[in-house]
């Protein structure tokens, strides 16, 4: 070998101890740096004309293992997730307040039928009237309260949405610049281990964000696509675009997230096609949607079926009764029938006409079997006004019925037949009509409304309702806009809703209380149905399909729920006494201080309640299952943020082990370095030493 090839070898043995120890120092110094992979120089055998010619140092490169970095971004999304929800999930359950509370709804629930109670015994007053009023008033704005609390932990959320999508497009953005980086760098032949740790740590963040599937490229670059398969990086940019970002306000339904195809800065240009419509995205995103769509929604729905059911009982006791003295005039409640509405009542009801001491002045009673099948509601009218005389009359005007006395210092007073008592979807002709309600609702008429398939819809066309299908995870299944024909009836309703794509995932029905009912498929097992829009209003009564139908808890009235005022103003107006259905004319028939309606209000409170699709159960007991579930659901997604962190911890802690910095692996690696250092300079100084000799040879 020439001197010149010593040389040269040890030149390059030089350059390559050098270049190994600048990446040594380069990985101590970076020894607590987050996400920095190590680098290290590939040494290799330089080789020219078949003669070995030194050493052929490479550029240093990452060491990196992308299937224990997949893991990390995989469980990255997942912690994601069980973060937002556990945060919300646990500001819910704050909501509802510790057991116990004085202020908490269960609080509430048990005043109620502990004043009911109070009001049973001897020392009942007007104060233990005014309280069971006031408490079940308490009760209604808890209600209110807690639902209004979760509308805006949902628009609290909504802003969450909006915020992360920004940030999800700011780190698309910023990948799509490093794929550029470490892809011209690996062309020129430079190091891009800078720019892929970057890259790196990029990714990873998005990857808490919405769960992803990352795929490095030939060419350096990698490519991202959510965990359903949309792209959201390869060569192009894209970018998440979203009409309401920020707005944070609580609605029926939001727009999907459309992916689009963007310029390097940001700027939208068409769209891909592709769309985030639900909580599969994964990652926070995926975990916020979830809640927005299906976990605070739900809790609202089930919120809205417990008032709903609470109201029911109560209104079923209040109008069995009447005060003493007698109301002059009963107002009942919009029901959204018209009069040639058929009447569906079956039984007798006891209509009576009484003097401000009690005496029965005049009464009827309505057997409404006999009127007929078709008898319609102008003809039970009819029938009432024939049967008092004059004394007081019955009017059905826009939806709502009137009884009022004709003379004054006169009351007038229903009740049911102790034998038969008169029945339309389970509730009586008082109860039905809200002719002596307790709670009242202007968005609701607090009753099952007791359809058949052959009772006209009494829709107009036109007039629209949107239902949305949505699964367990909140995707929207499907959307179906019911477009009532004008004269149709609510068969026609029910076979269109069954001929609809919603029918593909379950079964519409009419049940014997004549609400609407979705049973879904087992497949779709926990599937929603939820109402976003509705402009239907039912022969003009202001009653729309929402509120006729029951087919959401939503549409029970709770945000208009009141005590009725006059009830609230003064005790003496809670009908707690019952009527003398046996009574003759000029005798007795009401007394004061009768109070059996107080003892019918306990009993009733602790009966099973018909809360349609959700089942039988008592107030109490619906209540402790809806909020035991909120509770349930916290805890549970605390217990999942835990596992989830310990597991994301795991896998950043094996990737670490293999990418990250050893300083004792470091260190051996420094003093082979300095070894070689040392072999290349002492070759060196002997060709030097050599050349020397040659030349004083010659010389």
């Amino acid at each position: 070998m020439a001197l010149n090839d010593i040389l040269g070898s040890a030149l390059s043995g030089l350059a390559a101890s050098q270049a190994g120890l600048r990446s040594v120092s380069n990985n101590i110094a970076n020894v607590s740096t987050p996400g920095y992979a190590r680098e290290r120089v590939t040494l290799s055998t330089g080789v020219t004309g078949g003669r070995v010619n030194g050493v052929v140092v490479s550029e240093p490169a990452r060491i990196a293992d992308r299937f224990l970095e997949a893991t990390v971004y995989r469980r990255s999304g997942d912690m994601g997730r069980a973060d937002v929800a556990a945060a919300y999930l646990d500001r819910l359950q704050s909501l509802l307040g510790a057991p116990g509370a004085e202020g908490g709804l269960p609080t509430r629930l048990d005043q109620v039928t502990a004043s009911a109670i109070a009001m049973t015994s001897s020392a009942s007053s007007e104060q233990t009237v005014a309280a069971f009023t006031g408490n079940v008033q308490d009760a209604l704005i808890s209600m209110q309260q807690l639902d209004r609390d979760v509308s805006a932990l949902r628009g609290d959320v909504e802003t969450e949405v909006g915020f992360t999508i920004e940030k999800i497009n700011g780190l698309l953005q910023r990948i799509h610049e490093l794929n550029d980086t470490v892809a011209r760098l690996d062309v020129l032949g430079r190091s891009s281990a800078g720019a892929g740790d970057q890259r790196m740590s990029a990714v990873q963040e998005l990857s808490g964000l919405v769960n992803v599937t990352v795929r490095e490229q030939p060419d350096g670059r990698v490519s991202i696509d959510t965990a359903s398969g949309a792209a959201l990086l390869d060569r192009r940019l894209r970018q998440l675009s979203y009409p309401t970002t920020g707005q944070g306000v609580s609605q029926s339904s939001y727009p999907s997230i459309s992916l689009h195809f963007a310029e390097p800065d940001g700027s939208l240009g068409p769209a891909t096609g592709e769309r985030i419509d639900s909580a599969a995205a994964g990652g926070r995103l995926g975990g916020l949607l979830d809640l927005r769509d299906r976990a605070l929604p739900e809790f609202s729905d089930k919120l809205g079926v417990l008032f709903g059911g609470l109201a029911e009982t109560l209104n079923a006791v209040s109008n069995a009764g009447t005060t003493v003295p007698a109301p002059s005039r009963l107002d009942g409640r919009q029901t959204g029938l018209v009069g040639t509405d058929r009447l569906g009542f079956t039984g007798t009801a006891v209509f009576a006409v009484v003097k401000t001491n009690g005496e029965l002045v005049a009464k009827t009673s309505v057997d409404f079997s006999a009127l007929g099948p078709t008898a319609t509601v102008d003809d039970a009218v009819a029938a009432v006004n024939a049967g008092l005389g004059g004394t007081a009359t019955a009017a059905f005007v826009n939806g709502t019925l009137t009884l009022t006395a004709t003379a004054a210092g006169q009351g007038v007073a229903v009740a049911q037949d102790p034998a038969v008592p008169s029945d339309r979807a389970g509730t009586g002709f008082s109860q039905y009509f809200g002719l002596n309600d307790l709670v009242r609702s202007a968005d609701s008429a607090l009753t099952p409304p007791g359809f058949v398939a052959g009772d006209p819809h009494g829709f107009g066309t036109g007039e629209t309702t949107e239902l949305i299908l949505r699964d367990p995870s909140g995707r929207a299944l499907v959307r179906y806009t019911l477009t009532p024909s004008t004269g149709g009836t609510m068969g026609d309703l029910l076979t269109d809703l069954n001929a609809s794509p919603i029918a593909d995932f379950g079964t519409f029905s009419i049940d014997d209380r004549g609400r609407f009912r979705f049973d879904a498929d087992p497949g779709v097992n926990g599937a929603s149905l939820s109402i976003p829009a509705d402009s239907t209003d039912r022969f003009g009564t202001g009653r729309s399909f929402t509120a006729l139908s029951g087919l959401t808890g939503t549409s029970t009235g709770l945000d208009a729920a009141e005590v009725r005022p006059v009830i609230l103003g003064s005790a003496s107006q809670l009908p707690l006494a019952r009527l003398d259905t046996a009574a003759a004319v000029g005798a007795p028939a009401i007394g004061a201080g009768d109070i059996r309606g107080a003892t019918d209000f306990v009993n009733r409170l602790s009966e099973a309640v018909d809360f349609g699709s959700d089942g039988e159960a008592t107030i109490e007991r619906f209540a402790g299952l809806v909020l035991g579930r909120a509770g349930m659901q916290a805890s549970q997604a605390a217990d999942r943020l835990a596992d989830a962190t310990a597991r994301r911890e795991d896998a950043v802690n094996r990737r670490d082990a293999y990418s990250g910095v050893n300083i004792d692996e470091e260190l051996s690696q420094l003093v082979i370095f300095q070894n070689s250092y040392s072999a290349a300079a002492r070759v060196m100084s002997t060709a030097t030493e050599m050349y020397d000799t040659l030349i004083a040879m010659v010389g």
